[in-house]
């Protein structure tokens, strides 16, 4: 499956790269209204940020298919994460700004039900097999889902998002210990941080986050703004995605290091009582 990409560490740290792709099947392309629609809420360049991830240690689980094709990061069932708020479904139909995606009325219950045994399942049976690796070579690991999003989107939240969205469903999905680890980590740096705001995880975090048994999940929402440029009103196919800056990724880079070495310092400590 060329378009599951996964790296395998051997560290207790597993990086998820859910909405980093934005490739669309052939047979799909002519369903979208445009290309440019179908991938424009990409976590954009969100692999090139975390690529120093492999250094450590880590095994990454990346997918190259675009999010509008099946979001991975959603309940299978169709239930919402976010009760009473705006949120996009397993095959969206609709962009983070209200455009439809599809010149017609989008997939019926069979065509989504096609991209979640072609595409979602596999992509969930890559991560469940590597947390299973790793368990059965650590105490306990981590999993830390790795999501972007534009600073200012009217429709999802309010104002300006803070630079670190750290989420961890209000410490379910992960001991209170890591939660505070992460949270040092990203004080530290100069960037404004929230914990369990508007993104308090998605269903990769809720769904395999059991600390009980040694998983800890945490996620990790984004503003672009700290690594490319970030428009501040609606994008167009001119403004947007911008280009990867590395020179203005370089702070934020080293902030989100030191937030993998809290995660695998949490990791390979003694569980606490």
């Amino acid at each position: 499956m060329d378009w599951l990409e996964i790296h395998r560490g051997t560290a207790p740290l597993i990086i998820s790269l859910p909405h980093t792709g934005s490739d669309i099947p052939d047979e799909l392309v002519g369903g979208f209204v445009s290309p440019w629609l179908a991938t424009k809420d990409a976590d954009w360049w969100v692999d090139k940020l975390y690529a120093f991830a492999t250094d450590l240690g880590a095994t990454t689980v990346r997918t190259r298919l675009s999010r509008s094709v099946i979001d991975v990061n959603r309940d299978p069932s169709g239930a919402s994460l976010y009760p009473g708020q705006f949120t996009t479904g397993l095959c969206p139909r609709e962009t983070f700004d209200g455009e439809p995606l599809y010149r017609m009325e989008g997939p019926d219950a069979h065509q989504i039900e096609r991209r979640r045994r072609s595409y979602f399942e596999p992509y969930h049976v890559a991560l469940r097999d590597e947390i299973a690796r790793l368990r059965r070579q650590h105490d306990r690991i981590v999993v830390y889902d790795a999501h972007a999003i534009r600073s200012t989107v009217p429709s999802l939240f309010n104002g300006e998002l803070p630079n670190l969205n750290i989420g961890t469903n209000d410490d379910l999905s992960c001991h209170p210990a890591l939660t505070r680890a992460v949270e040092a980590a990203c004080d530290a740096g100069a960037f404004t941080r929230v914990t369990n705001g508007r993104f308090r995880g998605g269903w990769i975090t809720r769904h395999y986050g059991r600390p009980e048994i040694g998983i800890h999940a945490v996620q990790m929402e984004l503003a672009c703004r700290g690594y490319m440029d970030d428009p501040d009103k609606a994008p167009d196919p001119t403004t947007w995605p911008s280009a990867y800056d590395p020179q203005q990724a370089e702070p934020l880079r080293a902030t989100l290091q030191a937030v993998l070495m809290a995660c695998l310092t949490f990791a390979e400590t003694p569980s606490p009582s």
